[in-house]
């Protein structure tokens, strides 16, 4: 097999959320897989402290600071960036816990928000980024990071209290983002432009006094564990390459099997 279908060494991909947990984990795994990584977060400290730490690791990075809910701060950041973009990958979010009970109206909002509305207006700014990218050949996608409660319902009884739970408007924004990767990849799909998503299983990101959660979490995977934040860069990198060059408007779940039970 050609090795550089899965050659990063041509790709500059845009991360959303990129300081968090999973986004954090993204952008260093690509950076060691040859991709240049634009470090998106709201916070100039910490998107310069991860870039620091990339390039004096050998890998490419440089800051994206910008808030991805702030249409003006998105375009600010585009009349400013003179380098080369081809693909995005989606990955910010924000909130709390919640049950449909206790959830208060402008959490749905807020949620939809930071994944749908920026997702929108982040992908029509760097369209003519995304266009010239595809001029000069390379693989050129939007990477949509959704969540297998996109999918499927939490379990509520898992959590100790509504404060705790995942909440029904993640979920439903989540779900709202499966299907515009659908609606995107039909849509751009002519232009060489690909959507596809990925739904991530249990990541918890946890303290070791909550090892009974991750417990109760790992029995409901087939695979009998949680997954590990580097764990999502395999199949990202896999649709950021040229190996899945004809995979468009999919939906990978990343959850040890949780969803097939």
């Amino acid at each position: 097999m050609n090795n550089s279908l899965f050659n990063l060494e041509n790709n500059v991909v845009l991360i959303t959320g990129a300081t968090g947990f999973l986004g954090r984990a993204l952008c260093i795994g690509l950076a060691d897989l040859g991709a240049k990584v634009l470090v998106n977060s709201r916070c100039s400290n910490k998107a310069n402290s991860l870039v620091d730490e990339i390039n004096c690791s050998g890998g490419s990075a440089e800051p994206a600071v910008f808030d991805v809910t702030d249409l003006k701060s998105i375009q600010g950041y585009f009349d400013n960036y003179t380098g080369e973009l081809t693909s995005i990958v989606n990955n910010a979010y924000a909130g709390g816990g919640s049950t449909i009970e206790s959830a208060k109206s402008n959490e749905y909002i807020d949620s939809y928000d930071i994944v749908m509305v920026a997702a929108h207006n982040l992908f029509t700014k760097a369209l003519p980024k995304l266009r010239a990218s595809v001029k000069n050949k390379y693989p050129t996608s939007v990477i949509n990071i959704a969540s297998m409660y996109g999918i499927v319902s939490p379990d509520i009884e898992m959590y100790e209290s509504p404060k705790h739970t995942n909440p029904p408007f993640y979920g439903a924004a989540k779900a709202a983002l499966i299907q515009w990767t659908k609606y995107g990849a039909c849509e751009f799909g002519k232009e060489d432009i690909r959507f596809n998503s990925i739904s991530p299983g249990p990541f918890p990101n946890l303290s070791k006094n909550e090892e009974d959660f991750v417990l109760k979490l790992s029995k409901k995977v087939p695979m009998q564990r949680v997954g590990s934040a580097d764990e999502i860069v395999g199949p990202v990198a896999f649709l950021l390459s040229s190996a899945s060059s004809f995979v468009n408007g999919a939906n990978i779940s990343v959850d040890g099997g949780w969803t097939i039970w």
